[in-house]
């Protein structure tokens, strides 16, 4: 599915290297110390959520599951596997998600969905973050399990993406006001029943869309049940539809567990506001950061913070799943070019979740499946933002 072998490493294709091991040790110690603390300090859904995290890292490494190359495959080669898995994942969300959002509560913990504004901050927001997505190598998850997976400059992207959330807090005052419409959660418009068929319907309708073109191009569809190579449960690598079941079930238990669906990227602006103020940047006095919701986050550990634990966790996860598969191997070799690009690649990214209301996961994942249609809006916004982003590679010497 990833082609870009040694800019965006995707974890099968990473060249296997003997005594490479150690990241399970390192991985495993930390994990573990992790999950003690965490129960210990924070309740045991905190540490349940790392699990999750974990979960997650290991599932993405391994299917090498990652939005940008998959819709840079549709752009640049009409193969469609990558984007029709995740309209599988999509539909089982759904199915999921709807019913439980609407009986607003499960063990005791209140359940929400992600609904967000139809403006336009979401159109240009999610466009810079498709454009970041090619230039930088990945999206948000994909970044953190690339990242832990020993991609090097992906580590580049990932500073810049935090930067990048930092400005976007700084401006996010500045997008509240613009053009647009209240949220609309399909859900709560027509029902439970009637939104999961109206979400299934644009499901199809893009698999099948996909499919065709990617028929019409080569005369037949890709199944996205197969590897291309020798296929190992532990050492990898998975069908990339085994990593789209996975993440669907990741999402679900984050909702159950947190009361909220899966999101990535609020954790790179807290992270980047607490570095900002330990430079005597005054953060807390942005709009965004004096909601009561963000206020307490700056004010706390990160790791009373859901969604860091959980990125921590996918970091972990992936780091474990290269030990696995014997193929932690990083490289600090970097094209002055390609290094160009990660860096404005992580500001377009940071920058364009913030004001876009979240990424390929908050916004596009967690949004649709909460029947919200401005996850539609992000996807279709973003996708384009890729496609361009895709015809801007070459410039910087990436494949």
């Amino acid at each position: 599915m990833n082609t870009d072998v040694t800019l965006e490493a995707s974890p099968q294709t990473l060249r296997s290297q003997p005594d490479k091991r150690f990241p399970l040790l390192i991985a495993g110690i930390i994990s573990a110390i992790l999950i003690i603390y965490l129960a210990s300090s924070y309740g045991w859904r905190q540490a349940a959520l790392f699990l999750v995290g974990l979960t997650a890292g290991l599932a993405l490494y391994h299917a090498a599951f990652g939005f940008t190359a998959a819709w840079r495959e549709v752009a640049l080669t009409g193969h469609s596997g990558g984007l029709r898995a995740q309209m599988v994942m999509l539909g089982i969300t759904v199915l999921i998600f709807t019913p439980l959002i609407a009986l607003g509560e499960f063990g005791g913990i209140g359940l929400r969905g992600n609904a967000a504004p139809i403006n336009l901050a979401v159109v240009f927001g999610a466009f810079v973050f498709g454009l970041g997505m090619q230039l930088g190598g990945g999206c948000a998850s994909g970044t953190l399990f690339t990242t832990g997976g020993g991609n090097a400059r992906m580590l580049v992207t990932l500073a810049a993406f935090i930067i990048g959330s930092v400005i976007g807090t700084w401006h996010w005052s500045q997008w509240q006001d613009v053009p647009g419409f209240a949220p609309v959660v399909l859900s709560q418009t027509y029902g439970v029943i009637p939104a999961i068929l109206i979400s299934l319907a644009l499901f199809s309708l893009v698999w099948f869309a996909a499919a065709s073109n990617e028929r019409r191009l080569h005369g037949s569809v890709k199944s996205y049940w197969k590897t291309e190579t020798g296929q190992s449960w532990l050492r990898g690598p998975w069908p990339i539809i085994v990593g789209a079941l996975v993440l669907a079930g990741i999402n679900v238990a984050t909702l159950l567990l947190a009361g909220r669906p899966w999101g990535v990227t609020s954790a790179f602006a807290l992270w980047g506001g607490k570095i900002a103020g330990t430079m005597n940047i005054d953060v807390a006095a942005w709009a965004y950061w004096q909601r009561p919701a963000q206020a307490l986050s700056l004010d706390q550990s990160i790791l009373a913070n859901i969604t860091s634990v959980m990125n921590i966790g996918i970091v972990l996860g992936a780091l474990f799943a290269a030990g696995m598969a014997n193929k932690f191997a990083p490289s600090f070799k970097l094209p002055l070019r390609s290094l160009l690009a990660a860096i404005i690649g992580g500001l377009l990214l940071g920058y364009g979740a913030r004001i876009a209301f979240g990424c390929n996961i908050g916004a596009y994942f967690s949004g649709i499946g909460s029947t919200s249609l401005h996850g539609w809006l992000w996807f279709v916004a973003a996708f384009i933002g890729s496609t361009l982003g895709t015809r801007i590679r070459p410039f910087f010497g990436l494949n």
